[in-house]
Formats: C-alpha cells, structure tokens, sequence
C-alpha cells in the first residue's frame, strides 16, 4: 500500500471550514490538530510585522509562564530572538528553533539572561506570511523535562504545514489593523510612542558608528565575531577591533552590561 500523503490530506481540509472563530478557538483547533501529530507542553501564536511589537494571538500558559514567554518578551527581548528575524525576514515553513539561531545563541548573554527562563528544550515554529506583510508564528514548545522533537513527529508537523498556513490565513486575515490599534492605544498613554523599540535610535545617541551598530545588533542575536564577518564581508579581527571601540565608547566590559543597556533603552 502506498505511504499516506499527510500533507496533502490536511491540505484538503481547511475549504470544509465556513464560519469565523474568535483567536481563542482557532488556537484550540491548531493545538488539537497538532496533539495528533506530535507531542508538546506549550502554544504560542504570534502576529510580526516588521520591527514592531509582536501582536500575541493565542496561547496556553499559566499566569507565571505568560509573564516570561508573553509580557516580558513583547517588552524588548523579542528583538533579538531568532523566530522574529526570521518572521521579519519573511521566511515560510516549519523550522526548528536551533535551525535559525546563530552559532552563538544558546551561550550568548541573551540566551542566559532571557531565555534560559523559558526552560525549553526545544521549539518549533510554523511561519505562514500574510498579505498584509505581517507573518504569524505558530508555536509548539516542549520543556527541558520532555527533551526535543523526534525526527518522526517534526517530519508528520512538517507535512502538516499546508494545513497549518490555510488554517491561520483563513482565520486571522488583515491583522494590520491590530498593529495599528495597538500602537494607537501606546500613544494614548504616551503621545511620543514610537510604533517600535528603535535600537537605531539608541546607538545613533551612544555615538555608534552604522558598522559598529549592525556588529552590536548581531553580537545581540547570538553570532560570532567569525560569522559576523562573514555575514558582514570583513575579517574576523576588524569585527573585534570595532567591539572593543564599542565597548570603550560605552564604558562598559562585557556583554553582560551591553545587554542590559540594550534592554533598558527597550
């Protein structure tokens, strides 16, 4: 008998769904979908554009977790997370979260300081673009207690992911507007709001030079001073004679304090 096309099954699905549902049910059908595929402790659904603040659409944390994966990463730490560069960049599939991180995220200050709190082993994430240049984020997390994905269930989320992108496009359209009511609603508390944490801004008041601040913002993200040269056409050398003038012009010695800095701005 020939191998079942799960992919193309679940493909075939999302036409026989006719009425609009709240973020609250869509979140449910996603994670009870996905229960029959893999298992997972966690979901997270989140709505990017551009550099703004993420728009949280659905998850299923307790009060304490909601404070760590939700409040506080929409706060700033969200800037240097490998599932927002990748959202911003537009990317389109299922991919592990060590799949996109740079070669030095899980020992950069980043991962020790903020997301060594989440206590994950490991993440996967569904990326569906949408039309209106926002990109949604489908997450399923499993604890550091329930070890990683096996290569059997990622490869059935995998397959699942044409169901997955019709299930989030049909249910949650034009999600523009929420970006624009959400910063609306910032302005009302804080007329000078900005529609993003600005980093640019931050460095361009520090004194930072454009190829100083682009070694910071990647230094942030978790890359080495090897990788950042390659992303960046420079020796590795010329990459860590610009940290140390950052470092000197900043008055500060690790970082530990850069992060801090980065995040207080946030």
């Amino acid at each position: 008998m020939p191998v079942p096309d799960l992919g193309r099954l679940l493909a075939s699905l999302p036409p026989l769904f006719s009425a609009s549902l709240p973020d609250q049910a869509v979140g449910v059908a996603f994670g009870e979908a996905m229960a029959g595929l893999a298992g997972f402790d966690s979901i997270v659904v989140f709505a990017y554009r551009g550099q703004e603040r993420p728009v949280d659409l659905y998850s299923t944390f307790d009060p304490a977790d909601y404070a760590v994966f939700v409040s506080l990463y929409q706060a700033g730490p969200y800037l240097l997370d490998p599932f927002f560069h990748a959202a911003r960049d537009r990317r389109q599939g299922v991919f592990r979260m060590r799949e996109l991180a740079p070669d030095r995220f899980f020992v950069s200050e980043y991962f020790r300081t903020y997301y060594s709190q989440t206590r994950l082993a490991e993440e996967v994430g569904f990326f569906v673009p949408t039309e209106d240049g926002v990109t949604i984020v489908l997450s399923l997390m499993r604890k550091a207690s329930s070890r990683t994905f096996p290569e059997r269930e990622f490869e059935r989320l995998r397959q699942a992911y044409a169901f997955v992108a019709a299930l989030a496009r049909k249910f949650w359209p034009g999600l523009g507007h929420r970006f624009d009511l959400a910063l609306k609603n910032r302005r009302a508390g804080n007329p000078r709001a900005a529609p993003t944490a600005e980093a640019g801004g931050l460095w361009e008041r520090l004194d930072l030079t454009a190829r100083e601040a682009a070694i910071v913002e990647l230094v942030l993200q978790g890359h080495s001073s090897e990788a950042i040269g390659g992303r960046l056409g420079i020796a590795t050398g010329t990459v860590k004679v610009h940290r140390r003038n950052v470092y000197r012009k900043l008055g500060i010695a690790s970082q530990t304090q850069l992060l801090s800095l980065y995040l207080k701005s946030m």
